[in-house]
């Protein structure tokens, strides 16, 4: 994690409170202690483990590095590149963390608060600094910097926690290009609708360019949380609940195909059917709504 990370802390403090301040001006905060509490625990064991296992990942970063395919060398026209590439980087591990059950093990807890603040967006993952940095290997093996790619990491993660609020509502045409609050509140709603949609970091152009953009309907305002929210408020069982399960699910199952498909496939698959995934939700929404 880039030392950008540590100096913005005091910013996103200060941007809470302001943003809590407003909230409370205009009647509805949407603050609340507990959930503020857990969201600031899963944070800040997210930065301590990231810390962890930063060197073990920056050496294979630079092992890589000195066996790139290219050299796009560190001037403006590589930090160009490397702004779209990591922001697709981006993409692809976000997308994968909502389709994948494994990977949104490690994920599902950033979306379990059904509140959404700048403080949601402190509420990261414990499990994500072992799961997530894979899919940023193949830039230094490409041949940008290691460096390069923590701080354009780092910036990445400083924008996407300004668009984790409710008091801005649409950017005008920015909103064709960017990854905004609007389309990000919608990427945390449980509409069925909405579900697993808006994945980008920086940018929206990889959700509208690969099928996975859901514009926000004002018609339909989005309701936070889980699709089956968790029961327990604690902070390990927030931390964790999404592993436990997984793991009973995989022991339970007969055979090796199910198990497999328990881990890879995407979160809501069974065998039997008793539960949904994300896309057989929207088809049976689908059909509901035709037979009307």
């Amino acid at each position: 994690m880039s030392v950008l990370i540590y100096v913005a802390v005091p910013l996103f403090i200060v941007s809470m409170w302001i943003e809590h301040a407003l909230l409370k001006r205009r009647g509805h905060s949407t603050y609340e202690r507990r959930d503020l509490q857990i969201s600031l625990g899963l944070g800040t064991g997210n930065v301590l483990l990231s810390a962890l296992v930063k060197g073990g990942v920056l050496a294979l970063a630079f092992l890589l590095y000195e066996h790139r395919l290219f050299d796009p060398g560190q001037g403006v026209f590589a930090w160009v590149l490397l702004f779209f590439a990591e922001d697709l980087c981006y993409y692809a591990y976000h997308r994968t963390s909502h389709e994948s059950r494994l990977f949104w093990a490690a994920h599902v807890n950033h979306h379990s608060s059904q509140r959404y603040h700048l403080g949601t967006a402190l509420r990261q993952s414990w499990t994500t600094p072992f799961t997530s940095f894979w899919f940023w290997l193949p830039l230094p093996l490409l041949g940008f910097h290691p460096l390069m790619v923590m701080t354009q990491q780092a910036i990445s993660l400083i924008y996407q926690f300004f668009i984790h609020t409710e008091l801005v509502k649409r950017l005008g045409p920015l909103e064709w290009v960017l990854n905004t609050p609007s389309h990000h509140r919608v990427h945390h709603a449980s509409n069925t609708r909405y579900l697993d949609s808006n994945h980008g970091g920086i940018l929206i152009i990889w959700d509208r360019l690969f099928g996975s953009f859901v514009r926000e309907d004002e018609q339909e305002p989005p309701h936070y949380g889980l699709t089956k929210n968790i029961s327990q408020p604690g902070l390990v069982h927030a931390a964790f609940h999404e592993w436990a399960a997984l793991l009973r699910d995989v022991a339970r199952a007969p055979r090796l195909r199910d198990k497999l498909l328990y881990m890879f496939g995407p979160p809501g698959w069974s065998p039997d059917g008793s539960s949904l995934t994300a896309r057989q939700m929207r088809r049976l929404s689908a059909e509901r709504l035709s037979a009307e």
